[in-house]
């Protein structure tokens, strides 16, 4: 085309644009030229193009002013799509694009929508951001197909991988920005980049602006676009992103991170929707998939500038910014949920050190960041946490050590970290742990605590206690630490003391290098109780001595500090706390080191005796205590004159009353002093050094020493009860290490009276249990230090005389000291407790034996334990159990060991428990000692005694306690043997009888045994060597000791359990032996004994909790039904114990029937159903089977598909148990209820099955039905409806039916026909509500079925309606087929033929009395009126079917059928004003031959049917048409029916008959005033008056009857009224008469009547007419008339008759007017006619008046 005609082109449509002045002009002509236009932009002509821009640019003027002017957006982007096209051409169009796609109608951006993403393909980034920026405001209005199939997809976006990348991108950026942002482009990022932590040293000094957060500049700059949203807009584009992703328009995977950032939106209702479809693809999301997770990442933590190529390349404006916190708490949460996060580094630590220490961090996102560390702390794994430990560990450190970080939390999960991540000798984390002890918050501290002393050997085997660090490297780490945090701020000054921690995490310290020393040293740690660490000191003191030998303590961290060995470091730092703060603990451990290696370390104390005194006035009574023991030792390392002092000092300090405190102090000291002296000398005399020369051992001294022994002995009486007890103190610690340097006896402060003295205290009330104890431990000490000790006896005797009642702790005090007291100074009470320990010391060689354990044993076996005094016997017995524990290896005790164990036995009966408990202990001890031929006597002698129950007679004599306080009320039967018979006959059970002494040692449940008393006895150490015995026997003993631990009898059950504590130490022992257990527990559930049975079903219901049971699936329904037994047991603890352990079988079975258990799932489901089914829902107990439904119930929802196979057997079950769960008072109620009161009874049952957890599972399991189970389920079902019993199933399974047409209605086709024979049974049940279920499935069902077997239903039920005479049958007909219409709308119409005449028919039924046919003949019409166009149309299409029925109708056998024939039929020739042959010959045909023979009951309706079809037809009956009856044929028919006697009858016929004659204007009026006048005479005044015998009822009917009657005949004889000159003559005058008559003498009615007839009368009276004039026969007639009329004038009461005698009258006047027969009315007439209107004159309505007025002055005129 030449370059002329192009600019002409131009020119045209410049001219055309100029014309244009309406907006629609101007669309026409963009819509028209704009496209080709642009085309000529790739024009070579530059004068063309030239041109072109022209236009264009008058075109942007004009179209942007008008806004409301469409453009062709959709041409446009066919353009712009063309590949061919040039780039020139493209650019322009967009831009036009851009400018008409936002004004189109919303609906058109919805259908341009997918063009838009399609047009993206391969176009410059630009363009593609814009056409995004289009589309993204459409997503909201956008409609997505509800079934996501990808075809119906509107973005067909599976094949544009690329696109589908683009498009999330900008989506995102689109979600991350903020509402009313403005991207103010001076800004820049520098400034803020300090907000901005990590990123500042990024965008640098480009000077770009700040983009929102998680966005580029470059992002934000697009979001933005040409035109930007506002803030209303930008949430619509948000939602309907939401909306795009909710619709599953790309895949899921990629949207997840859209959705967490929405869901952190500030609008709520964008937050809401992401929210909601979040929690719905939940457990669709795949957490640990890597895509997701590093999509995450990225968002949280912006382009962080790592040091990589990438980082490097990335454009300042493409560099994107960290999100914001509030989308930062959406993130976490998600990566918390993920596997992969905890795992991908450096990410994670990335996000955990933003959330701890960013700058913009908030308390709330610091948790959830803790929460991550903890995440990744058990998540990641070994080898990838590795590396990350010390960063975490840094930066926890930093949060710990001030304690300014606010959040609580914060801290609790360092301390969780460090505890967890590292192990339990990694320094620095311990350290860590350390400063948190010292937080101030309970829930820091206390963790920290709980971890650091994790005290070992509670529920773990001894050996395997944790690894702690070596005390060397821990002290000088501490100390490392210390001496850097005094010179920082973080150091505590309290006082004038400055120390390096604070007193709390000091304290720690301290106690944790103590334990550290311990470790060290090779034995257990603990820092629970300095008794216990007492234990150790022995151990401990050798390895001190070692680190202190070696040169330089084993580490090689020199120290600032002068002290190198890290025990001066340990001492040190414990003097700085003790200084400082205090404490016991503290004062404890330097005492320890001391005391462990005095020579070396006690004498670098001496010159701080002063310090150590002002300790010894401490407040605390302990702190002196120890305090005392300190100073002791650092005196015992001096000697001569310097000792000398100190001990004058000290009695000088004593003497002093001023302080009690210090006064206590110094006292203990003197003691703990001369004690250590004592000490010396005997070691020294057993070296057989000559003390004379000795200058330690000079005669002054020994003096000085005895003034002391007197000074202290003189405090005994005081009467502060503090310093009698350090008094008695004292004395023991130097009874202990020596003779007591007092004389024996005689007067003043001797031995004799120091024993004597003691003893009285014991029993006294006065004195404190402190105070006894320590007078009990002080007595035993004297024949310990002292061989010739004079009093021995005396003061054993005087012990064992002492018992008091519930003094148990004081017995095993008491027990000790007679031990000691007894062998004297072989008594291991002689060491020195810090270096020796019990074991390991011998006594010294040179010492006098003083053993009289012979006479103990004695004394005790055959005085103490057969007391008759329970107490004493209990006391007996302990001490008995302290001389063979601690003389284990004595000549004496082994061979007693007989009479030792019979003792123990006679107290095993004893009534409480401790005795028992200690007789237990004992007998195990006694057993341990004798060899192997003992071994056996003492087992069967104990083995008889258990289970025969023979023990040993006692004396009662008269102090006898036969019963102790508070055991009355126990069985006297030895019930406290129980225990120990269980133990002997599991004993026997094993065949081997002496395991009853390891069962009697593990068993030990006093709380005695936990005390320090107690624990003193090793009973630990014995059990757990029992225990290692027992091993062999673990597979016989765990199944019955499992069962025992749930024993109702609270003894069996402590002492089991205990056992079972002490040998089961590895919890998977219970999964090994799961199957023993299960087969123990299920055979004794139905144990005779009662106790066996509960304690079975309460450890069953333990044993089934949390366990995967898919080994022992086969056993569950045995279990089900033996509870299902023991539920129904006669004890009701049984009762509820089997409750608990079904419910908790119950949980476990539904857990297991999870899809997510596979195989495993279906086996439990084939195993569980039939019992459930059979057993639990069969049972007669109610709560077994309401458990096994709830089972069911829950089963269903849980195993979903699975059900699948089992549905044929678990539905009709289900459905059955609709009917025998049914509560049967309801059965008795419905049989006894009213109709009405019964259906709505039956309804409300129905609904209340349907809703039933039955019916729920039920439907669950009809989702999953296919062809595969229908086949089995559909005979059952078939047979249920056929058979089954009940309200509940029969309609259960009618909506079964119905769900299964809707569920699965192609695999149902070849089952219909068998589910309708067998629903056709329940249409006719004697139930309505059941009938109504039936009719209500079948109307569902039919749309399912073949059409055969459609087509035979509806002949069945057409047969059942015509044929069939119960009303049960019909009302079927009804339901079934209105059900139909109503359901399955199709399927009727398909069948119209069949259904709608029947219909049509059905709706002329009579009705009776009660109205349920009245609502038959609603839904009939109902069905009717839905399915025809209109009535009249309905007849007109159906005309020739309808006339067959209705025929079949009439010649019924069934009378009542034939009434219903003879309505229908009328109702359609009244509906059809003309029937047109042969039709109207068919009818009247089948309604003549109905007439025929005797009347019925009903018979009426067929004469009114012909009444109607004459009256409607009558034009068409004069033709003589073939098989058509004539008029004279009908009324020869009619008129013989008028002669039937039945009254009722013949008045209908006689009225039908009128109608006849009057629609055919026929003359029988011979005839018929033959059969009517003689009704009329008959009903005279005078048989209506005569009173029958019969009674008021009747007599009423029947008058009611016969005024009928009379109404009818003159109504009839005025509608015959023929018009016949001849036939009138002969009649006219008698008639007139007749009505006279009746006018004068008739009640209201008749009167009214006889007037309407007389009108009728007039009106074909031929007289009234000029040409058949006869005026003499007028008057004649006239002059009767006007006689009788009168007095219906003047009939006051009812208007009606003035009013009806009014109209004759006037009828009369007119038709005399017009016939000019004015003479025939005589002056006689009316005068009459006169006085009567002149009487209406007044009358009471104006009407009347108005007329009779009228009249009146019409008849005046004639005068």
């Amino acid at each position: 085309m030449e370059t002329g005609s192009d600019s002409d082109q131009l020119e045209r449509v410049f001219l055309r644009l100029g014309h244009a002045e309406t907006d629609e002009q101007l669309q026409n002509i963009i819509s028209k030229f704009l496209p080709p236009v642009l085309l000529k932009l790739s024009s070579t002509q530059e004068g063309v193009r030239k041109k072109v821009m022209e236009l264009l640019v008058h075109l942007n003027k004009r179209i942007k002013s008008r806004p409301k002017i469409q453009l062709p957006v959709e041409t446009l982007l066919v353009q712009y799509q063309d590949p061919a096209a040039v780039s020139f051409v493209t650019n322009f169009t967009i831009i036009y694009v851009k400018m008409g796609y936002p004004r189109l109608p919303v609906e058109k951006q919805c259908e341009l929508a997918p063009t838009l993403l399609t047009a993206m393909e391969g176009k410059p980034q630009p363009q593609q951001d814009s056409l995004m920026h289009l589309l993204i405001p459409t997503l909201f209005h956008m409609k997505y197909p509800v079934e996501s199939s990808k075809s119906a997809s509107p973005f067909n976006l599976a094949e544009k991988p690329k696109t589908v990348q683009l498009l999330l991108d900008f989506m995102l950026d689109v979600l991350l920005m903020p509402y009313g942002y403005v991207l103010n482009e001076t800004q820049s990022r520098q400034n803020s980049s300090s907000a901005q932590g990590s990123s500042s040293n990024s965008g640098g000094g480009s000077g770009i602006p700040q983009p929102p957060p998680g966005m580029s500049f470059y992002a934000a700059k697009r979001v933005i676009g040409d035109n930007p949203w506002t803030p209303e807009q930008l949430e619509q584009c948000k939602l309907g992103i939401v909306k795009f992703i909710e619709a599953e328009q790309v895949p899921e995977l990629e949207a997840v991170l859209h959705l967490v950032i929405a869901s952190s939106d500030t609008r709520h209702s964008v937050a809401t929707a992401a929210d909601l479809e979040l929690k719905s693809k939940q457990s669709l999301i795949d957490w640990n998939n890597p895509a997701i997770i590093n999509k995450m990442y990225k968002v949280y933590l912006g382009d962080i500038p790592l040091k990589t190529k990438e980082g490097a390349v990335l454009k300042p404006e493409l560099k994107r910014d960290p999100v914001s916190t509030r989308v930062k708490l959406k993130i976490v949460p998600h990566l918390l949920r993920s596997r992969q996060a905890a795992e991908t580094f450096p990410a994670n630590i990335q996000v955990v050190y933003d959330g701890l220490f960013g700058t913009n961090t908030n308390s709330k996102l610091r948790t959830l960041s803790l929460q991550f560390v903890h995440h990744i702390c058990i998540n990641c794994p070994e080898i990838k946490i590795k590396p990350l430990g010390p960063m975490l560990l840094n930066g926890l450190t930093k949060l710990i050590n001030e304690y300014k970080e606010p959040e609580v939390q914060v801290r609790q999960v360092a301390v969780k970290f460090a505890s967890t991540v590292f192990p339990s000798d990694h320094i620095p984390s311990r350290y860590l742990l350390l400063l948190a002890s010292g937080d101030p918050r309970e829930e820091v501290h206390g963790e920290a605590q709980r971890v650091l002393r994790c005290l070992p050997g509670r529920n773990r085997k001894e050996s395997t206690f944790e690894q702690m660090p070596s005390f060397p490297e821990m002290v000088y780490y501490i100390q490392e630490k210390a001496s850097h945090r005094m010179k920082t701020p973080v150091k505590y000054v309290t006082g004038t003391t400055v120390l390096p921690f604070n007193p709390a995490a000091f304290g720690e310290i301290v106690l944790y290098l103590r334990m550290c020393l311990a470790h060290s040293a090779g034995v257990v740690p603990t820092s629970q109780c300095l008794a216990d660490m007492q234990d150790h000191a022995p151990a401990i003191g050798r390895y001190i001595r070692t680190l202190m030998s070696s040169p330089q303590g084993a580490s090689s961290s020199s120290n600032k500090s002068g002290e190198t060995n890290p025990v001066q470091i340990y001492i040190s730092l414990l003097q700085q706390l003790l200084a400082g703060v205090g404490g016991l603990p503290v004062m404890y451990c330097l005492l320890e080191a001391v005391s462990v290696y005095p020579e070396k370390l006690a004498t670098k104390f001496v010159d701080k005796t002063e310090w150590i005194k002002s300790l010894m006035s401490s407040s605390k009574e302990e702190m002196r205590e120890l305090a005392a023991l300190f100073y002791s030792v650092v005196v015992s390392t001096v000697s001569g004159n310097e000792l000398k002092s100190m001990i004058e000092q000290l009695i000088k300090t004593t003497k002093d009353n001023h302080s009690p405190e210090i006064q206590h102090g110094s006292l203990l000291a003197l003691g703990f002093t001369v004690g250590r002296y004592l000490a010396k000398k005997k070691m020294r005399m057993a070296e057989q050094q000559d003390l004379e020369t000795n200058a330690d051992f000079l005669p002054e001294q020994e003096e000085l020493i005895q003034s002391a022994t007197e000074t202290i002995g003189s405090f005994l009486d005081s009467t502060s009860p503090l310093l009698a007890i350090a008094a008695c103190t004292a004395l023991g610690e130097i009874g202990r290490n020596g003779p007591l340097p007092i004389p024996s006896e005689g007067s003043g402060f001797t031995k004799l009276h120091l024993v004597e003295s003691l003893l009285n205290r014991i029993p006294s009330s006065k004195e404190t249990n402190k105070m006894k104890e320590r007078t009990i431990q002080t007595l035993g000490y004297f024949p310990v230090g002292d061989g010739d000790f004079p009093h021995q006896k005396l003061l054993l005797q005087g012990l064992m005389d002492s018992v008091e009642a519930k003094q148990i702790e004081l017995q095993f005090t008491i027990g000790e000291a007679i031990t000691s007291a007894a062998i004297g100074t072989c008594s291991v009470a002689a060491r020195d407790a810090w270096v020796v320990t019990e074991d390991e010391y011998t006594p010294p060689a040179g010492a006098k034996i003083n053993d009289v354990v012979p006479w103990v044993l004695d004394v005790i076996l055959n005085k103490h334990i057969i007391s008759p005094n329970p107490h004493v016997r209990q006391a007996a017995c302990i001490w008995l159990l302290s001389l063979v524990r601690k003389l284990s290896t004595h000549k004496e005790v082994k061979s007693h060991l007989k009479e030792i164990q019979s003792a123990f036995v006679s107290v095993l009966s004893e009534n409480d428990e401790l005795s028992q408990d200690v007789a237990s202990k004992g007998l195990g001890l006694v057993y341990e000692l004798g060899n192997e031929q003992d071994q056996q006597e003492l087992v069967s002698t104990l083995v008889e005694t258990l289970m025969t129950g023979k023990r040993a007679k006692r004396e009662v004599s008269g102090e006898t306690v036969v019963f102790q306080g508070g055991t009355l009320g126990k069985t006297p039967d030895g019930q406290g043997l129980s225990t120990y018979k269980e133990l002997c006959s599991l004993a026997s059970d094993l065949s081997q009888p002496d395991l009853v002494y390891k069962f009697m040692n593990l068993a030990n449940h006093h709380a005695m045994w936990n005390s320090r008393k107690g624990a003193a006895f090793g009973f630990n150490v014995i059990a757990t060597k029992a225990g290692e015995q027992l091993a062999p026997f673990l597979p016989q003993l765990v199944p019955r000791l499992y069962r025992y631990q749930f024993d109702p009898n609270l003894g069996i059950r402590q002492a089991m359990t205990s056992i079972w504590n002490a040998l089961v130490t590895d919890k998977s022992m219970v999964d090994k032996y799961l199957k023993e257990i299960l087969q123990d527990l299920v055979k004794n559930l139905t144990s005779n004994m009662w106790r066996v049975r509960e304690s079975s079903c309460l450890a069953l219901n333990d044993l089934l909790r949390g366990r995967p049971l898919d080994d022992i699936i086969d056993k569950l329904p045995e279990i089900w039904e033996t509870l299902f037994r023991v539920q129904d047991d006669i004890k009701e603890s049984v009762r509820k114990a089997a409750e608990l352990a079904l419910k908790t079988l119950s949980k476990v079975c539904v857990k297991m029937c999870d899809p997510a258990k596979g195989a495993a799932g279906q086996r439990t489901i084939a195993v569980l159903l039939p019992c459930l089914l059979d057993k639990g829902m069969m049972s007669s107990v109610t709560e077994v089977r309401a458990l096994s439904i709830n089972t069911l119930v829950k089963i269903s929802k849980s195993a979903g598909a699975m059900l699948k196979p089992h549905a044929p057997k678990l539905i009709p079950a289900l459905l059955e148990s609709l009917s025998v769960l049914e509560p049967q008072v309801l059965n008795y109620l419905s049989l006894r209820a009213t109709d009405q009161e019964k259906a709505a009874m039956d309804s409300a049952r129905l609904s209340a099955a349907k809703s039933s957890p039955m019916m729920e599972t039920i439907n669950m399991c009809l989702q999953y039905l296919d062809v595969s189970v229908l086949g089995e389920l559909v005979p059952r079902l078939c047979e249920l409806i056929r058979s089954g019993v009940g309200l509940g199933t029969k309609g259960g399974c009618a909506s079964v039916i119905v769900s299964l047409t809707t569920q699965c209605p192609q695999d149902l086709t070849p089952y219909s026909g068998k589910l309708m024979s067998a629903l056709l049974s329940g249409l006719t049940d004697r139930n309505s509500v059941i009938q109504k279920s039936c009719a209500f499935a079948m109307g569902h069902l039919v749309r399912t079925s073949r059409d055969s077997s459609t087509e035979k239903l509806l002949q069945k039920l057409s047969g059942w309606y015509m044929e069939k005479e119960e009303p049960i049958y019909k009302t079927s007909c009804a339901l079934t087929i209105h059900a139909i219409g109503r359901y399955s709308p199709d399927v009727l119409k398909n069948h119209a033929k069949e259904v709608l005449p029947l219909a049509f028919l059905g709706m002329h039924e009579i009705a009776d009395e009660e109205k349920s046919e009245k609502e038959e003949c609603n839904l009939w019409t109902e069905v009717w009126q839905e399915n025809v166009p209109g009535s009249f149309g309905g007849i007109r299409l159906y005309l020739q079917e309808l006339i067959t029925i209705t025929q079949k109708a009439l010649q019924s056998q069934s009378w009542k059928m034939k009434a219903q024939g003879a309505i229908a039929m009328a109702s359609i020739a009244k509906q059809t004003s003309s029937l047109v042959p042969p039709y109207l010959g068919m009818i009247l045909t089948a309604l003549l031959q109905g007439l025929a023979g005797r009347t019925w009951a009903g018979k009426e309706e067929l004469l009114k049917a012909i009444a109607c079809v004459v009256t409607a037809c009558s034009a068409e009956l004069e033709k003589s048409v073939p098989n058509q009856p004539s008029t004279n044929e009908i009324l020869q028919a009619v008129l013989k029916e008028c002669c039937k006697e039945n009254l009722k009858y013949k008045i209908v016929a006689i009225s039908c008959a009128a109608e006849v004659l009057k629609a055919t204007k026929e003359d029988r009026f011979q005839e018929f005033s033959d059969i009517v006048i003689p009704l009329i005479k008959k009903n005279s005044l005078e048989s209506v008056g005569v009173r029958t015998n019969k009674n008021e009822d009747e007599n009423e009917k029947e008058k009611e009857l016969q005024l009928e009657s009379l109404l009818g005949a003159f109504e009839s004889l005025g509608k015959a009224w023929p018009r016949n000159v001849e036939t009138q003559r002969c009649y006219r005058q008698e008639l007139c008469k007749l009505m006279c008559e009746r006018l004068k003498l008739s009640t209201w009615k008749v009167q009214l009547g006889v007037l309407q007839s007389m009108n009728a009368f007039f009106q074909g009276l031929m007289l009234l007419e000029e040409e058949h004039a006869d005026p003499e026969a007028l008057a004649e007639i006239l002059l009767e008339t006007c006689k009788s009329i009168t007095y219906s004038l003047e009939n006051k009461t009812y208007s009606s008759v003035r009013t009806e005698a009014l109209s004759v009258i006037e009828l009369l006047l007119k038709k005399l007017e017009e016939s000019k027969q004015w003479d025939s009315l005589t002056s006689e007439c009316r005068v009459l006619l006169i006085e009567s209107l002149a009487t209406m004159e007044t009358d009471s309505r104006p009407e009347l008046q108005e007329k009779a007025s009228l009249l009146k002055k019409a008849l005046e005129s004639l005068e």
